[in-house]
């Protein structure tokens, strides 16, 4: 499998900025090819990467005011291994957070969903086993009760506040699946990603729910195929996600253009377990 990532982004600097992007592949992918470029109107920009948790790669730019092109190109080949998984990190997905308010929604998942855990044990070592069927049901929950529509949330929305209105974008499907897996002790994470199939192409998210010791992907969009889509960054919710962040100046995105291509796009069956490697 050969997936080719582009992502071409053209800004407006209008202060000395402390920009820190989001767009390449995480570490650990099999990049058989991988640039990242970022030119201001004076020329090339020295860029600082910095590795997160999960993998994540971010990269910083001190910005002068003026024009600022970002162009970044990849090649996958094939699927990563997926990293080991410690205790800390199950814990920490479980707990609500800004976007994802599991809390105020976990009587209604239970009322909704809760029967779907009869199957599921608790080991002493607070491990779960059982439980992979929750998945694709809460995906297929979130699917009926939200519809698909551009540019009807902000970045202020939450899970709370998508459910209400009934309607949202792919982060928003994410954060509701993510709240919604967490009521149901399912520890529960966002990944931002690329996603060949996708239309039309921008960013796009997804939840991760952790079951039988490992992370599957969990889409209630179903707007690409979960094998293709590659890993850009992993956190509680957006805010630890963003494509971009803006420090002690201001910028405008002027243009903004995504692609990512597979050789051979996958059929995806909603209820297969599928690892976001």
């Amino acid at each position: 499998m050969q997936r080719t990532l582009t992502a071409s982004l053209d800004l407006r600097v209008h202060d000395r900025a402390d920009l820190i992007f989001s767009i390449a592949a995480a570490g650990g992918t099999p990049l058989a090819s991988e640039r990242l470029q970022v030119h201001s109107s004076d020329g090339p920009c020295a860029v600082t990467e910095i590795v997160g948790p999960d993998d994540t790669r971010l990269h910083r730019v001190i910005a002068e005011p003026g024009r600022l092109q970002v162009d970044y190109e990849a090649v996958v080949v094939g699927q990563a291994v997926p990293r080991p998984v410690d205790t800390l990190e199950t814990v920490t997905y479980l707990r609500p957070s800004r976007y994802c308010e599991s809390d105020a929604l976990f009587s209604l998942a239970r009322s909704e969903l809760g029967y779907l855990l009869e199957h599921r044990r608790l080991h002493e070592d607070g491990t779960v086993s059982g439980g992979l069927q929750v998945l694709p049901w809460v995906a297929a929950w979130v699917g009926r009760h939200l519809s698909y529509v551009s540019g009807s949330t902000t970045v202020s929305d939450s899970a709370v506040s998508t459910l209400a209105a009934g309607r949202g974008v792919c982060r928003d499907f994410a954060h509701l699946t993510i709240a919604m897996l967490r009521a149901l002790d399912i520890p529960a994470r966002y990944a931002a990603v690329y996603a060949p199939g996708l239309v039309p192409m921008d960013f796009h998210a997804v939840a991760e729910g952790f079951v039988d010791g490992a992370w599957h992907v969990v889409d209630a969009t179903g707007l690409a195929p979960r094998q293709s889509l590659v890993r850009i960054a992993t956190g509680r919710d957006a805010a630890d996600v963003a494509w971009l962040s803006n420090h002690h100046g201001n910028v405008t995105v002027e243009d903004m253009r995504i692609d990512a291509l597979i050789d051979v796009l996958p059929a995806d069956d909603p209820v297969q377990a599928v690892v976001l490697a």
